[in-house]
């Protein structure tokens, strides 16, 4: 198979973690006759810094034409000015919209050799195995209007939550296709017993769900599905809600592992091409030492692999090969301060396990 595959590395240790994805992808083609080409374009602060635009029209270009993106992370001091007109972040809202990408999915699965590196108690913590499909392109981060204004004595700031019927059928159609491949429950989850928005997302997934009826549909408040993902997240099967939702409670289930740096993550849209990405942010302050975990990336090129480019035994042999590392006690700092391993020896251990396969 031949894909071109183009690679964003973006600010912080992006660049590192994404060149550890990318020997990662250049052996699974050598050991499987694949020839995979790689483009690498600027995004988020480097890219301000180079050309004064967060997604200058050349990273668009290019991904439009690839068959599959993979991004580092984009951000950090240097551009953290809120009232900025241009900020690193409208480069990652940018590529999603110009992809046309509505889902993002994040899988949450613990390793047994890593229940240590979690804050929740063992007991809390067996079994779990979910995924969290957001809505990324509706709610209160789109919705029209949004303004501040002079008010009084101070300011009026509005934000508008807005959803159609179209934007929530999608996304919760989707969730239900995974959920055929896993173990057949959905959660969907709104604020159904305030805003209105929620009550068209719960009506919605009601009548979707009748389509699959080898899956199970449970409605739950995010205030209580907050709860329950640190007191009960094993019963968690597929979680489905909106944009905001989606963000915070997906960040919440991140702890689970112990690590943000274990978790990948997919953006989707109608056709193949994706945007995958590790969900943990720039982090500046290790930027250049060679000790970020590039695991996370890793586990999202294997969702590169699986869901963009259709090669389920290649994804599968990166997961297993990230298992075997784990399994051999390989650690970077964020996992295990005490015997803390490098970014590249973490990459060559991915590598020889899959060479090996």
């Amino acid at each position: 198979m031949t894909a071109h595959i183009v690679m964003l590395p973006g600010d912080g240790i992006g660049p590192e973690i994404v060149a550890s994805a990318r020997r990662v992808l250049e052996t699974i083609a050598d050991r499987y006759g694949h020839a995979f080409e790689f483009d690498t374009q600027l995004i988020g602060g480097a890219a301000i810094d180079a050309t004064a635009n967060p997604l200058p029209d050349a990273t668009v270009k290019a991904c439009l034409a690839a068959d599959a993106v993979l991004l580092g992370a984009v951000g950090g001091p240097k551009w953290d000015d809120p009232s900025a007109k241009v900020r690193p972040e409208q480069g990652l809202l940018g590529i999603r919209k110009s992809l046309k990408l509505f889902a993002n999915l994040r899988p949450v699965k613990l390793f047994p050799e890593l229940i240590s590196a979690s804050p929740l108690r063992p007991e809390v913590l067996r079994g779990v195995d979910l995924m969290v499909v957001r809505e990324l392109t509706g709610g209160i981060y789109f919705g029209e209007p949004r303004f501040r204004e002079a008010h009084g004595d101070g300011e009026r700031a509005v934000d508008t939550l807005e959803y159609t019927t179209e934007e929530i059928v999608r996304v919760v159609r989707l969730a239900f296709e995974i959920a055929k491949t896993r173990r057949g429950k959905v959660t969907s989850v709104d604020k159904a017993n305030v805003l209105e928005s929620s009550r068209l997302w719960r009506h919605v997934a009601t009548d979707v769900a009748k389509d699959f009826p080898e899956v199970t549909l449970e409605h739950q408040l995010v205030d209580s599905a907050a709860m329950r993902l640190v007191t009960d997240p094993s019963s968690f099967d597929v979680l489905v809600t909106e944009n905001m939702f989606g963000d915070i409670l997906s960040d919440e289930a991140a702890v689970l592992t112990g690590s943000l740096g274990m978790l990948p993550s997919a953006s989707l849209g109608e056709g193949k091409r994706g945007l995958y990405e590790p969900i943990h942010g720039s982090a500046p302050d290790i930027a250049g030492k060679g000790i970020a975990n590039p695991l996370g990336t890793i586990l999202s090129a294997a969702l590169l692999l699986r869901h963009s480019l259709g090669l389920s035994n290649e994804a599968d042999a990166v997961d297993t090969a990230v298992t075997r590392c784990i399994a051999m006690g390989l650690r970077t700092a964020d996992l295990d301060a005490s015997q803390a391993c490098t970014t590249a020896e973490v990459t060559q251990a991915v590598v020889d396990a899959i060479t090996k396969t």
